[in-house]
């Protein structure tokens, strides 16, 4: 199995930990940050694991992964993730500058009372971001897009 088997990975972990963190955990600081940080630190990984494939030749150029087909009738669309040399560069723009985001406000953060909240809206927002650079159709890039405006939304109100 190779790295761009696990493609997917890089959007689906920054909205695990979005649940996690706003759904699932007990307000202990310790688990919220190693969630907060190993979410989009594991995203940066499969991404940058990816993106050697890629740049090696691995995989075809572009590369399109679909994670499933959504059908309506005649209208069939298929959910899919594309990485092409401009998507390569912004999903590791998006993944390295998150990471060290995030990495920044665990320090900016400490202390604040909406700790979990905060960090359950970043991972949302950069898994919406991953989501919009990734997304092959317009569907799932309107989706991406509507999810980093709500997150936006939710992180200016803060």
């Amino acid at each position: 199995m190779s790295a761009l088997d696990l493609f997917w990975l890089v959007v689906a972990l920054p909205f695990a930990g979005a649940a996690l963190n706003g759904l699932f955990l007990p307000n202990r600081k310790s688990l919220v940050t190693a969630v907060a940080l190993g979410a989009p630190g594991l995203s940066l990984l499969t991404a940058l694991a990816a993106l050697w494939q890629y740049g090696h030749g691995i995989a075809p150029a572009p590369f399109e992964q679909i994670l499933w087909t959504w059908n309506a009738g005649e209208l069939v669309i298929p959910v899919a993730f594309l990485l092409d040399p401009l998507s390569a560069v912004m999903v590791t723009v998006v993944t390295v500058v998150g990471f060290l985001i995030h990495v920044y406000a665990v320090g900016y953060m400490a202390g604040h009372r909406g700790y979990q909240r905060f960090f359950a809206y970043m991972n949302l927002f950069m898994g919406a971001m991953l989501l919009l650079v990734l997304g092959n159709n317009f569907l799932v890039t309107f989706v991406g897009w509507e999810g980093v405006g709500l997150c936006s939304y939710l992180l200016i109100g803060f």
